[in-house]
């Protein structure tokens, strides 16, 4: 088919002799490469057209996604395979051109297959996350274990085909293999010199088999409650509740201590403080905690209890516990439980409220009280003695008779 298709080429630039022959030698490969790219476009065009079912679905995405690459794909072959047709170059002209169109095709295919891989996990991450049986830590395993290595499969393909692509010229393959020769040298200069780029790669690859971490885990770090958004190979992005992000190396989380509250399960128990005053009557608050957590949609029915956890010179403090679905669900639920019983409690029982007290004792009989104790005694003179002119009541002096 190939001799076919290169004695039509002949033939045809027969009638194109009365032009220079660099000049033919280009315009039949652009007009092959052309016409090559459009019928391309066209073998995917009705590509797309297949009637709709499952299995047709997955192959009309990945030929829409893979359109562009596949036209090119399509053109560099025919130009590779119009090359021997093309007898206006020289030797050395026709081989640079013959690694020029390899090197295209070599980078072409590596894309197209790091765009199969990536949609086939797309799709199977979709499916997944459609069923309604599902759990939903098995579902964020599994996206943590594909985005992981898809990212890690990514890398080491586009690697390997850059480099199949270089080593198709003599000068860097003559430099691969001097490298090569030298192993052990350039792998320590390597290492040396990409160590946390390499630290964080194993990292991820050790994140995705043992997992302390998934996808849409919340964790707490520096203090914050974080959701995990992405895991890309050499980080981590956390979406903290107020909108922030963190981006974290991936190493960080095998090298040092965290909480992840979604590890095993997303439920958790609430906890919820009450200081009271000692006269509150526990039985009634209890039937109204009970009322209220029962009567709350963000109670999963699980757990639920109300203890005197502990008690000082003033106030005693109740310990509420409640189980949510959620984190987020446990937050809210703990903040309605605050919310209505404080306003039950001030409306029902108001003597449960907390409250200072001081008392005023009366002195003990004959006692002096504080004032007399500390003001210096007064002397009084005897009844009816002269107490100096002008001194006395009524009168300028005083005499006895």
């Amino acid at each position: 088919m190939t001799q076919h298709f290169v004695s039509t080429l002949f033939a045809i630039r027969s009638y194109f002799t009365w032009l220079p022959a660099p000049v033919v030698s280009v315009l039949m490969l652009v007009v092959v490469g052309v016409l090559a790219f459009y019928c391309g476009n066209l073998v995917t065009t009705q590509l797309l057209r297949i009637p709709g079912s499952r299995k047709a679905a997955l192959i009309r995405r990945i030929v829409s996604s893979l359109r562009r690459p596949t036209r090119l794909m399509v053109a560099l072959l025919a130009m590779l395979s119009a090359l021997p047709a093309a007898t206006g170059f020289t030797a050395a002209q026709e081989d640079d051109l013959q690694l020029f169109f390899l090197f295209l095709l070599i980078l072409t295919f590596g894309f197209s297959a790091i765009m199969v891989f990536r949609i086939m996990t797309e799709v199977y991450l979709n499916r997944l996350a459609a069923r309604e049986e599902t759990d939903d830590i098995m579902i964020r395993s599994h996206q943590t274990q594909i985005r992981v290595l898809r990212r890690l499969t990514e890398i080491l393909v586009g690697i390997v085909t850059v480099a199949s692509a270089l080593m198709l010229f003599p000068s860097v393959k003559q430099y691969g293999l001097s490298l090569f020769a030298s192993a052990g040298a350039a792998s320590l200069i390597v290492g040396l010199s990409a160590r946390g780029l390499l630290t964080n790669l194993i990292a991820g690859v050790q994140i995705a088999l043992t997992q302390p971490i998934r996808m849409e885990d919340l964790i707490i770090i520096n203090g914050d409650w974080c959701w995990v958004e992405e895991i890309n190979a050499t980080y981590v992005v956390l979406r903290v509740w107020d909108w922030r992000r963190h981006i974290v190396p991936i190493s960080y989380f095998l090298e040092n201590q965290f909480e992840n509250w979604t590890h095993n399960s997303a439920a958790i128990i609430g906890v919820v403080f009450l200081w009271v005053d000692y006269q509150a009557p526990m039985d009634k608050i209890r039937e109204m905690l009970n009322e209220i957590v029962r009567g709350c949609p963000l109670w999963d029915g699980r757990v639920f209890d109300v203890q005197v956890a502990d008690c000082d010179a003033h106030v005693m403090s109740i310990r509420i516990i409640a189980s949510a679905r959620t984190a987020l669900q446990s937050w809210d639920l703990r903040c309605d439980i605050r919310e209505k019983i404080i306003a039950r409690i001030r409306d029902e029982c108001p003597e449960a409220l907390p409250r200072s007290r001081f008392s005023m004792m009366p002195p003990a009989t004959g006692a002096q009280e504080p004032w007399e104790r500390m003001a210096p005694p007064i002397s009084r003179p005897p009844p009816g003695s002269y107490m100096g002119p002008g001194m006395g009541p009524g009168s300028s002096s005083m005499s006895s008779d």
